[in-house]
């Protein structure tokens, strides 16, 4: 008999090692006993943990039904100027993110709040079901602690790249196809995650940056550029008829294909920049499409040097000639003492006779 010296409990069977038919029997009942008091309240604790995971399913469905709700709301365009809403306007950005970006950075926040709300709802109904189980939770919950506390000192760049990635597309800083300058890196973003960006630079290398990293960001492709032009002309032409010349050259070229779309408004002729001794420099800008500049740049400037040369606008005043100096006389040197009295070198060093 597997037995110690301290004496069962009435609720817990013993087991025996039957050695006869009335053993066998006494152990059977003791058995029947033992389910016959503990089955009620196994049933209770199994009713217990099916109510807890199917109350938590049924919660987690509602929480990810709002927050469907509430991205679709988040990347629904607005009607009027000023009619984002609370939820809206989080993604407004006083107009100047499109229709696309904000579904791209609702959906990314929709994701992330799903698996917030995923993981605590079912964490704290798993943790029920073990209280329900009788596990002590405070020995679990204290080690959980702990190993977070140093997950947490060893992985803290990791969560601060985390939440720079939420943050940046919150705050629509940047999104895929834009054109950026990090400070570390240059070039067309290509990837936009929660804790790397990755960038195409000019080259054609591919750069990965942490979010946390990055102290400030430059986003050539947001909003809208500027194209800017620096003209020079002759310092004796009329600035009125150079400048009605190329306000012409930019209003035809803002009417064709494709620069009607690229070119916002009308183009400004800013004024002088800077004077020279035989030229003048004019500062031209046209408010574009951004990520433009360079392009619309080229363009003004084949058009500009057109409309001058059929106006025959001088980029820069001609130098009068130079007159050619005159021939200097040749120089007389007086004659050696070993020379010919009679050669011409000595006749012209000969003084002229005075006439009586």
């Amino acid at each position: 008999m597997l037995a110690d010296d301290t004496p069962p409990d009435a609720a817990t069977p013993t087991f025996n090692l039957p050695t006869s038919a009335a053993e066998v029997t006494d152990s059977t009942r003791q058995a029947a006993s033992w389910l016959d008091d503990n089955w009620q309240g196994w049933l209770i604790d199994g009713l217990r943990i099916v109510f807890i995971m199917l109350l938590a399913l049924i919660l987690r469905a509602v929480v990810r039904k709002v927050i469907d709700k509430l991205v679709a709301r988040m990347g629904r365009p607005a009607e009027a100027d000023n009619d984002h809403g609370v939820i809206g306007g989080l993604l407004a950005n006083s107009g100047v993110v499109n229709t696309e970006r904000r579904q791209q950075r609702s959906e990314a926040i929709g994701s992330v709040l799903r698996s917030v709300a995923s993981f605590s709802i079912l964490g704290t109904a798993s943790l029920m079901a073990l209280s329900v189980l009788g596990v002590d939770l405070a020995p679990l919950l204290a080690s959980a602690g702990v190993a977070g506390v140093a997950i947490g000192f060893g992985a803290r760049n990791l969560v601060t790249d985390f939440l720079s990635g939420v943050f940046m597309i919150m705050e629509d800083q940047y999104g895929v196809g834009d054109e950026i300058d990090t400070g570390v890196a240059t070039g067309t973003v290509l990837e936009v995650g929660l804790r790397v960006t990755k960038l195409r630079g000019s080259g054609g290398e591919i750069w990965y940056i942490r979010n946390g990293e990055v102290k400030r960001i430059a986003n050539m492709s947001q909003g809208w550029g500027t194209a800017s032009v620096d003209v020079q002309v002759g310092y004796k032409e009329d600035l009125e008829r150079v400048e009605l010349l190329i306000t012409e050259a930019a209003e035809q070229l803002s009417k064709e294909t494709p620069y009607d779309e690229l070119i916002w408004g009308r183009v400004k002729v800013l004024g002088v920049e800077s004077v020279a001794v035989d030229s003048l420099e004019l500062r031209i800008e046209a408010r574009c499409t951004p990520g433009k500049s360079a392009q619309v740049s080229r363009a003004l400037r084949l058009r500009i040097k057109a409309a001058f040369d059929l106006a025959g606008v001088k980029l820069k005043e001609e130098a009068p000639a130079a007159v050619p100096a005159q021939a200097a006389a040749p120089e007389i040197l007086p004659p050696s003492a070993l020379s010919d009295p009679s050669s011409a070198r000595s006749l012209a060093a000969k003084p002229i006779a005075t006439q009586p």
